[in-house]
């Protein structure tokens, strides 16, 4: 089955690969409609089995997502319409960090606000060299509110993430990098051929590994150790009654390529 496109967010399948691209020129923003659409399409990543791996990235060359509209953050009209558009965010947001699917960030241009609590809600990011970072809502005089100030301390640690969101400055991707919040950085004109290539290699093996995987690192996260291993314990189970996990022992003890049937 052929995924929706919308107006605002692309999306085609190259070999078991879904590319959706955010477009909503020149800049990229994430509105109302933007997220709407994302989050459609992320319910039916969730159920379509041709697809095992997904790479989002921005239309054009200067921006991943520069951010939320900020026009249409101007024209909230009360405090129970800005909870309205904080609590749309963060459930699309929610939506692609659970599924359990790999999601890929190709990140290639600027990568501020919103957008980058986009890229933190993907469970791998991919950065060209040039592009930029960062939490800038403190400079409007409002705050991250679609995860921001909760995915950027786990990610980049408490002490950096205040410095990040507290001053509204930008940084570059090498910084990034260096504080673990992106996986790699490849030249600006590679981005997406990197993105798509990672992709790939995940899509090659079996679906319930990679499903079962990503489950148990989700729900483990952010329990005591001990309880997160009982989730591990119970992924493995899963996992070991799977027509794939036999085809892959077998494979290794036989010297040849496994051939994974999803199943």
């Amino acid at each position: 089955m052929p995924l929706t496109s919308g107006e605002c967010v692309k999306a085609s399948v190259e070999e078991r690969v879904a590319i959706l691209t955010i477009d909503h020129r020149p800049v990229n923003a994430l509105n109302r409609q933007t997220l709407q659409e994302l989050g459609s399409v992320v319910e039916q990543l969730s159920t379509e089995a041709s697809v095992k791996s997904v790479v989002i990235t921005g239309a054009g060359s200067l921006a991943f997502v520069a951010g939320a509209d900020i026009k249409e953050v101007s024209q909230l009209g009360s405090s129970q319409e800005a909870r309205d558009m904080s609590v749309l965010g963060q459930t699309v947001f929610l939506k692609l960090q659970r599924l359990r699917k790999p999601v890929i960030a190709a990140i290639n241009g600027v990568c501020l606000g919103g957008g980058l609590e986009l890229a933190m809600a993907c469970h791998l990011r991919i950065s060209g060299d040039r592009a930029r970072f960062g939490q800038p809502e403190v400079n409007l005089g409002i705050i991250p509110g679609w995860g921001g100030t909760q995915r950027l301390p786990r990610l980049i640690g408490k002490t950096k993430a205040i410095e990040w969101i507290l001053t509204g400055d930008m940084y570059t991707a090498q910084e990034a990098y260096r504080l673990g919040l992106v996986n790699q950085v490849v030249p600006q004109d590679q981005v997406l051929k990197v993105a798509k290539d990672f992709a790939r290699k995940i899509a090659a093996k079996g679906a319930v590994t990679i499903s079962q995987s990503l489950w148990a690192i989700e729900e483990g996260l952010e329990l005591p150790l001990e309880q997160g291993l009982t989730k591990e314990a119970e992924a493995f189970h899963r996992v070991s009654e799977s027509e794939d996990s036999r085809e892959g022992v077998k494979a290794f003890l036989e010297k040849r390529q496994p051939k994974f049937k999803d199943q």
